[in-house]
């Protein structure tokens, strides 16, 4: 059996910052310490080898969390990083259904980090039959 690769990719366009603080940022969205559930489709019944990667903007601390059907991500998810990053991390602790899915990004609310993310593409491959 093979398998072939998929994806599925979601703006986020968020700023996530504290009430007293944030980036000067026109394209995103102020979003407080949690954005949105962001949907997307996986068209497998059986994804494997998932992986997210994003964009993130100016994140200065290690205690930020992506959930993945409400679950949050081993480990820790964003790095700190001057300016722009690109990002990858597994999708442990979490996984993907067939069907509609949601992705979600939740500030360390501990800190006074401002940060934003921009587009996010989730990966994953499925089984092929040849």
């Amino acid at each position: 059996m093979h398998t072939r690769a998929n994806y599925a990719t979601v703006y986020i366009g968020a700023q996530l910052a504290p009430d007293d603080g944030g980036l000067d940022l026109d394209w995103a969205t102020t979003a407080g310490d949690t954005t949105e559930e962001f949907e997307f489709t996986v068209t497998t019944d059986d994804p494997i080898d998932a992986y997210v990667g994003l964009q993130a903007f100016d994140v200065t601390e290690y205690g930020h969390e992506i959930l993945v059907n409400g679950e949050s991500l081993g480990g820790f998810d964003i790095p700190p990083n001057e300016g722009w990053q690109y990002w990858v991390d597994t999708l442990s602790g979490a996984s993907l259904h067939e069907g509609t899915n949601t992705i979600q990004f939740c500030r360390d609310s501990t800190t006074d980090d401002a940060f934003a993310v921009g587009t996010v593409t989730i990966h994953w491959k499925e089984r092929v039959d040849e």
